[in-house]
């Protein structure tokens, strides 16, 4: 139950104590009628109301006769169901644990919830229903998360059923420097149209920077069912609470509120002469109270380079010590710390490059973002940043403190845990490649990797906070088998699974299957996979070493060629978890999955993929890609 305080409420201490006092102690019969009599309340004045312990229920004193008739009367009103359907589509657990607050707040207020997963959703059931609020993410290229998919299928199928009778609304969250951004909440939001739903409320789209329109969202939905119940007061009280979307009752840092960690090692995994360098982090969690399980991830706030920062600011003509506003509340710091930490530089988008033409009179730049040239504004931004758009549109005239103000909020960079919480105390690891490449004839990089690699030492601090992922967790039982599939970096929360299992004294089987370019300078965590196969944490360790051979060879592979043990594993109720790149290899094994389940099983080629998306549907079969 939410708590109504003096900060969130038009109410002195005196009353809200009262309040919440009473409010947990009324039945729904006494809820709903205080509702009536309420909404009756301004056309009586101001009517005592008396209380009687000895009453059945509690009765007004004397109200006038037109407040009486009203009351009657909003009590007759034909019954809205107070019935709350919440769905949510997650690939990391950001839609599943805002669907969780949203349901806790519609809880709250009296209204009756059912939280659940798309995946999981019956769907012959939502003809039935009259609420329905969707909270969903787009994974990859306009995709819809492994939890959505069937639900996804389902609405755009011929069994769809006709929704007249439906009222929607959609939270969508995405990522606007990916060019189908939000796809999946504008499917759902025009799907449910065409089926005849009406909305509740518009459709909102959130960016990576998802809490404050999210808790928007959360007050129009809820301000909107509860008008329909005649409760819009007790909404917009209540709702004020939901602003800061943090975990409760957990730790006070969270994604909003990062915690300030020291790096206690950072270690290169590769050896001499490879081309790759990949960081293992050791990071400290003394003093957080941050609380995670294998599977889970690490959102680490990185910092821009100061080489590409200082460029800009030369370019432009601006003074890095101006102050410039860093957030909507007013905080404000120095330019070159504002660019250097609060804002994203190296990243353009179709949203931004609309502002940026807004702002800066520069017909060229204007031509581009035109409607009509979609592909060029698209084939522009691939691959340039804020330094490449100065240089291509400069001079510009625009001032520092301005400008800033259509810049993105820089994202956090989510990495797989590396490690189990029960073997490593107050500690968590994590696994990062840095990122290097040449494009539009300037050397590039990942933002937080090569911060990581280049500029963060041993004692060092970082803004970090714990991701949890409800949708890539180990069985439930110790005792079931389970195969990892996990190249190069992907292969991070596969040590956290074996670290834990290892502490539990887990009885189950467990087969890796790990991949990389050379046995001799890229093998990561060599030296723990060997030692967990002699003491039996690990019962199994495939590996593809692509360059070492003539022809490459990987993962998808490897599993094709270990075809019947893999298929005897799944009948003996393993699960099959996958992490690392999405477009190439959780496809190429995924259908190395359907080829195995096929051949060893007998079944078509229909039935096989029937059989593995059944495995998902299970959760046996997770995936942890991007």
């Amino acid at each position: 139950m939410l708590q109504l305080q003096v900060s969130n409420s038009p109410f002195n201490q005196e009353q809200a104590d009262l309040l919440n006092q009473l409010i947990p102690t009324l039945s729904e019969s006494q809820r709903t009628w205080l509702t009536g009599y309420l909404f009756a309340l301004p056309a009586a004045g101001a009517v005592a109301v008396q209380l009687q312990t000895s009453a059945p229920a509690p009765t007004a004193v004397a109200p006038t006769a037109q407040a009486a008739e009203q009351v009657i009367a909003a009590a007759s009103q034909p019954s809205v169901s107070k019935d709350v359907t919440v769905l949510f589509g997650s690939q990391t657990g950001n839609c599943q644990r805002l669907a969780g607050k949203l349901s806790g707040v519609l809880e709250a207020q009296g209204f009756h919830v059912s939280l659940t997963a798309m995946n999981t959703f019956k769907t012959n059931s939502l003809k039935k229903v009259e609420n329905l609020l969707i909270v969903v993410s787009t994974h990859g290229e306009g995709e819809p998360p492994d939890t959505a998919k069937s639900f996804h299928e389902f609405l755009y199928s011929k069994r769809a059923p006709k929704l007249e009778g439906l009222q929607f609304s959609v939270l969508a969250l995405g990522d606007t420097s990916y060019e189908f951004y939000c796809q999946t909440g504008k499917d759902f939001d025009q799907r449910l149209e065409e089926l005849g739903g009406t909305r509740l409320t518009p459709r909102v789209d959130c960016d990576l920077d998802f809490d404050e329109p999210a808790a928007e969202w959360f007050d129009q939905v809820t301000n909107a069912l509860s008008s329909r119940v005649n409760a819009t007061t007790a909404a917009v009280t209540l709702v004020q609470e939901t602003g800061n979307l943090t975990e409760t009752n957990e730790s006070t840092y969270s994604r909003t509120n990062p915690f300030e960690a020291e790096v206690l090692e950072n270690i290169n995994l590769n050896g001499r002469g490879s081309d790759r360098e990949t960081r293992h982090l050791e990071i400290s969690l003394e003093g957080s109270d941050l609380q995670y399980e294998p599977g889970d991830s690490v959102g680490i706030y990185p910092e821009n380079h100061p080489q590409l920062v200082d460029s800009i600011i030369a370019e432009l003509g601006w003074n890095a010590d101006e102050l410039v506003p860093i957030n909507k509340k007013g905080e404000e710091r120095s330019l070159r710390e504002a660019l250097q930490r609060h804002y994203e530089i190296t990243v353009l988008t179709k949203p931004f490059m609309e502002q940026a033409a807004k702002l800066i009179p520069n017909s060229a730049l204007q031509q581009l973002v035109e409607a009509g040239r979609q592909q060029e504004l698209k084939d522009y931004i691939n691959g340039r940043d804020l330094l490449d758009l100065v240089r291509d549109y400069a001079p510009w005239s625009v001032p520092a403190r301005e400008f800033v103000t259509i810049l993105r909020k820089l994202p956090a960079r989510l990495y797989s845990i590396a490690s189990s919480l029960q073997a490593n105390s107050d500690e968590v690891h994590v696994t990062i490649r840095a990122v290097r490449y040449e494009t539009h004839g300037r050397d590039r990089y990942g933002v937080c990797s090569v911060h990581c690699a280049e500029r963060v030492q041993p004692g060092d601090k970082l803004p970090i906070f714990i991701q949890h992922n409800p949708n890539f967790k180990l069985p439930a039982s110790s005792d079931t088998p389970i195969i990892m599939i996990g190249p190069g970096t992907g292969v991070a929360p596969f040590r956290a699974f074996l670290e834990e299992r290892d502490e539990l004294g887990a009885e189950g089987k467990s087969w890796l299957f790990y991949g990389d370019r050379h046995f001799v300078t890229d093998f990561l965590y060599q030296t723990d996979w060997q030692r967990m196969l002699k003491d039996g944490v690990l019962t199994r360790l495939d590996v593809a070493f692509s360059r070492d051979t003539d022809e490459k060879v990987y993962v998808q592979q490897r599993l094709l060629e270990r075809s019947k043990d893999v298929y005897e594993w799944l009948k003996e109720g393993a699960h099959v978890y996958v992490c690392g790149d999405e477009k190439h290899m959780a496809h190429d094994v995924h259908n190395a999955l359907i080829t195995i389940v096929e051949k060893e099983g007998g079944l078509s080629p229909e039935d096989a993929t029937a059989y593995v998306d059944n495995l998902m549907q299970q959760q046996r079969y997770q995936r942890d890609v991007y």
